[in-house]
């Protein structure tokens, strides 16, 4: 048997061709190439763009890197086991939570009521896609904030593709301390001791990132606006904009300098928040265009002009010119509360769970439990084995965990009978048969790349550009989260690369580490798992090459911008924002 083990025991060549990264390199970007071209250039449905790219990746996987054929089918079984828990675990969960608001008809009362703060769709998308939505990324990540506001969005009238647009390229900006800065800490562990810099932590690392991301969170809130109505948009409801980009940028950059990393995205939310629902109060757009373009059968339709004007105003005009009262339907006040409740639910619970004794008791057995992938030996280059054979499986702590207590309180403070509730949790799995394929296929794909070699070959390729890796390190970032679809995922892969290039280079270790998680941020909208969940919640599973064409132009833009602000970082010009050792 131990013979067997030592016979199957795989360790890591990052040349295996010709003893060439390069020529190597060739080889390695073949998967990720065919991923990007089945669904951005042939239209091929996710689930099977993702399944084909995962064979791609285990032929490459076994006949380029050596990998045994044993070897390679575990990770790819440890990778699609990960897909499900911890990331679908909590999506689904989540948008089970919603279905529970829908069968008890309090999301439309939810609805109603963020239509009163503003029926303008423009400002909508700033309230719930960017602030709500950063919130929801502040407690629990992993695809929630998009599977939420998407969803959320439909509701208020946006077409589907649409609101997958919006929903995806919000959820840009707070991304680096979602999950309450899971991907900082991730970025802090991998990369302390790499280097012999003793900033490489998450307190300084989450600082660096806080003085990265907040530039762009300035810009996001006027692309959305752009997203949904062009030049108009942007011309007519700037004010509103520019004040959720810069109080959430400010909230960013105090939180995680002065007050907390992991607090980072909870405090730059609300503020955001609170400001655009002040600044309503004084100031509205010229006008409220009607962008809705279609509507389901059962959702009301935007407000009239005069419906929208009364939905501003503190009470209703008396009647219109012809005598007919215009009429607004309010909701009792306790059941707004109501329609909150849930919200209110997830982040009580949600933070609770992460107070730090809670938390580090959760963390211990036997709420979590960590154990080898039976059969996995995967040695790093370095000749120790790969961390990532260790599976964490944290059943109780578990975002997804924590979302079903949620939804379960849920269900009773709207009073949704047990028998519903677990009808709807049945109809969510079926909703989400296609995504759920692609991301256990996609992240099967990723633990593949990971631990044959093949993304250590990128990495080492795009190394070798010396001190311009400086302009190249966020787009590596951007590589890692647009495979695996998270931050945390792509700091985990390449963060110590990061560092040890950044030493061999002469660049700063602290910015190009952080640069790792900010460029990552840029590609969650591409993602093929983060398109999947989109387009299965607006029930648009098949259609993720549409949206992909639809944002990619953004995130390479956004990314392209991120670039350059790394690069001026390195720079006298912009080098004052990099903490001092």
């Amino acid at each position: 048997m131990a013979d067997l083990v030592l016979a199957e025991q795989f360790q890591i060549v990052t040349d295996p061709v010709a003893d060439s990264v390069a020529v190597s390199a060739i080889f390695a970007v073949l998967p990720l190439l065919t991923l990007f071209l089945l669904l951005g250039v042939f239209r091929v449905r996710a689930w099977l763009a993702g399944v084909i790219s995962l064979v791609v990746a285990l032929i490459v996987a076994i006949t380029v890197y050596s990998m045994p054929v044993g070897q390679a089918l575990l990770s790819a079984s440890e990778g699609a086991a990960f897909g499900f828990f911890p990331i679908l675990w909590i999506v689904i969960n989540a948008i089970w939570v919603y279905n529970l608001t829908v069968v008890s008809g309090h999301f439309d009362v939810l609805r109603r009521s963020m239509e009163r703060v503003s029926p303008d769709m423009r400002i909508q998308a700033i309230i719930v896609a960017f602030c709500f939505g950063a919130l929801l990324e502040a407690l629990a990540g992993f695809g929630t904030p998009v599977a939420v506001t998407v969803v959320m969005l439909m509701a208020l009238g946006f077409p589907p593709i649409r609101a997958a647009c919006v929903a995806l390229i919000a959820n840009t900006a707070p991304v680096a301390f979602g999950a309450l800065a899971t991907p900082i800490v991730t970025l802090g562990t991998v990369t302390s001791g790499a280097v012999g810099d003793p900033r490489l932590n998450t307190d300084t690392l989450g600082a660096m990132v806080g003085r990265q991301t907040p530039v762009l969170a300035i810009v996001v809130p006027l692309v959305l606006v752009a997203v949904v109505d062009g030049r108009r948009g942007v011309r007519q409801t700037w004010p509103a904009a520019v004040v959720a980009g810069l109080v959430f940028a400010v909230g960013q950059f105090v939180a995680s300098n002065y007050i907390s990393v992991p607090l980072t995205d909870i405090v730059a939310s609300l503020a955001a928040a609170a400001a655009v629902v002040l600044l309503l109060r004084f100031w509205q757009p010229s006008e409220t265009p009607e962008l809705g373009g279609s509507r389901s059968p059962d959702t009301p339709p935007m407000s009239t002009a005069e419906d929208r004007l009364t939905s501003s105003s503190p009470t209703p005009p008396a009647s219109s010119s012809s005598g007919d009262v215009a009429v607004v339907r309010r909701d009792a006040p306790a059941e707004v509360v109501r329609a909150y409740a849930p919200y209110l639910i997830i982040i009580v619970i949600f933070a609770i769970a992460n107070l730090g004794p809670v938390k580090e008791a959760l963390a211990a057995e036997p709420w979590t439990v960590v154990f080898k992938w039976p059969g996995l030996d995967v040695l790093g280059a370095n000749g120790k084995p790969l961390a990532s054979t260790n599976f964490t499986f944290g059943w109780l702590p578990a975002a997804g965990t924590l979302m079903i207590i949620a939804g379960v309180l849920t269900a009773v403070v709207l009073r949704i009978r047990p028998g519903a509730a677990l009808r709807a949790y049945g109809r969510t799995y079926v909703e989400l048969r296609q995504p759920i394929v692609t991301v256990m296929a996609v992240l099967a794909l990723a633990y593949v790349l990971n631990q044959s070699g093949q993304t250590n070959t990128l990495g080492a390729f795009l190394a070798t550009a010396g001190s311009v890796f400086v302009f190249l390190s966020s787009i590596l970032g951007w590589i890692g989260v647009a495979v695996t679809g998270s931050d945390t995922s792509s700091n985990a892969l390449f963060g110590a690369l990061q560092v040890q290039t950044a030493a061999k280079a002469g660049l700063d270790p602290v910015l190009l580490a952080a640069a790792n998680s900010s460029g990552g941020v840029l590609g969650k909208m591409v993602s093929p798992q983060n398109l999947a969940i989109a387009a299965g919640a607006v029930g648009m599973a098949g259609r993720e090459g549409d949206i992909f064409r639809k944002v990619v132009l953004w995130s390479a833009v956004l990314l392209l911008f991120m670039c350059v602000l790394v690069t001026l970082q390195a720079t006298p010009v912009l080098d004052w924002m990099v903490p001092a050792s």
